[in-house]
């Protein structure tokens, strides 16, 4: 193989004999290179030469003159000759197992450790590839290249429990991710180590059974159980958890806690209408190490009681004409309550039991509204001028809460149509329980429409 090429110089008259006739020769530097006499070109004279055995070499080459015969003139130089590195050596381990050590509180990302394999080529053609070969640790562990140290770095994927388990094992291997193919009959570019990693116990806080605990409770109970929380200790010393309720202006005053149970209840009666939902925080507290401590947030709905009665809504006055035919509807009925039921109300309307009127009827229909029919016709204003007509209303709450209103019908004169043309003054419809105040100004307004 070719390496250089070296030139001599004579200052005799070439055209006079072999004064100038210089050859060329290897002082210093054989076996393992050699030069060419007549040319000065230094060659590689043995194969295979290693740069991990030794990297530099110092050659010393002669020109003699008189074509290098007894009596000639001579002159040296001397070469220095570095070989370049070429892909030839795989990268290897130094030890076959290596063991690392970790905390179970390391962070997924975080370095547990470092491994190293070498190659003895050097810049680009010593950088080494690691990779875990699959197996059961690979989706909890993996390994990636130190770009300045070549060292492999074995990160966390996933979260370790020192309680669920104490020892991983798994096999790396080191490639060279450049390989020169002239190099492959040596075997491959590759080695394995095995990883023993050693997972190493944390003390830890208390771990609660549910991220978040939702609770209901009805409104007026008091000293009642509302619900529980639940923390264990994950070591494996298994320190017993205290309870309590993290302070606020609000949660303080409404719930206790057991301790030891962890079992909730309202202090005082609650009241959905003022307060429908109240969000507390729960700490859970390890005896041995009060230190160590976690928090959860708990909603505590409040459930309505039925405690109000549906009322008949306003109007609460109705007018039939003097012809009114059988079956027409005089009014539409509706109610009112206030209580907040979780699914929406639904009343029911119907005549009280000890009052079946013959004159009107009411028809439920079923969707919180009613209809008050009439039953008869030829009703006569000069005869009665009122009739009141009282309209039971039930809500469908636990327990059933009802209520009676009193619907007043003024019987009027209509024209064809049904439009109202008179009605007497004193058919008025007053609900129960109006003030004299109240009664006055309906009066007034009813003189004036008149």
């Amino acid at each position: 193989t070719y390496v250089t090429r070296v030139a001599a110089s004579d200052a005799d008259d070439p055209t006079y004999g072999n004064s100038a006739q210089i050859v060329y020769s290897v002082l210093y530097g054989q076996p393992y290179f050699s030069v060419e006499p007549k040319t000065g070109v230094i060659r590689i004279a043995l194969p295979n030469m290693d740069r991990e055995i030794k990297e530099s070499y110092q050659v010393m080459i002669q020109a003699k003159d008189m074509g290098g015969q007894l009596g000639g003139l001579a002159g040296t130089t001397t070469v220095n000759i570095t070989l370049t590195d070429v892909n030839d050596n795989p990268p290897r381990f130094a030890k076959s197992v290596f063991h690392l050590r970790v905390p179970e509180s390391a962070p997924v990302g975080s370095s547990v450790g470092k491994i190293k394999a070498h190659d003895l080529d050097v810049g680009t053609n010593a950088e080494v590839e690691y990779r875990i070969v699959p197996g059961d640790s690979s989706n909890v562990f993996d390994v990636h290249t130190d770009a300045r140290t070549q060292e492999g770095v074995v990160v966390l994927k996933q979260p370790l429990d020192y309680e669920s388990r104490k020892t991983y094992s798994f096999k790396v291997s080191a490639s060279d991710p450049r390989m020169d193919a002239r190099f492959l009959q040596g075997g491959a570019h590759s080695d394995s180590a095995v990883v023993k990693l050693s997972v190493m116990d944390v003390e830890e806080a208390p771990i609660f059974s549910s991220s978040e605990y939702s609770m209901e409770t009805r409104e007026s109970a008091a000293r009642n159980a509302i619900g529980a929380v639940n923390a264990h200790d994950p070591d494996t010393g298994h320190s017993p958890i205290r309870y309590s309720i993290e302070w606020n202006a609000h949660s303080e005053n409404y719930f206790d806690i057991d301790p030891v149970e962890g079992t909730i209840s309202s202090r005082e009666p609650l009241d959905r209408e003022a307060t429908p939902k109240l969000n507390i925080t729960v700490v859970a507290t390890k005896v041995h190490n009060p230190l160590l401590f976690s928090r959860v947030s708990v909603t505590v709905t409040v459930l309505d009681v039925n405690e109000f009665p549906p009322e008949l809504s306003a109007p609460f006055e109705a007018f039939v004409c003097e012809d009114a035919k059988v079956g027409q509807v005089i009014q539409i009925l509706s109610a009112t309550d206030r209580d907040m039921p979780n699914l929406g109300h639904r009343f029911f309307f119907k005549s009280p039991r000890e009052n079946r009127n013959r004159n009107f009827t009411i028809r439920d229909y079923g969707n919180n509204t009613a209809g008050l029919l009439n039953r008869r016709t030829g009703f006569r204003r000069m005869e009665k001028s009122v009739y009141e007509v009282p309209v039971v209303v039930e809500d469908s709450g636990f327990p059933v809460q009802s209520s009676t209103g009193t619907l007043s019908v003024r019987v009027c004169a209509c024209d064809v149509s049904g439009s109202v043309l008179n009605c007497s003054t004193n058919a008025f419809l007053l609900p129960l329980g109006l003030s004299p105040g109240a009664l006055l100004a309906i009066l007034l307004c009813v003189i004036i429409l008149l």
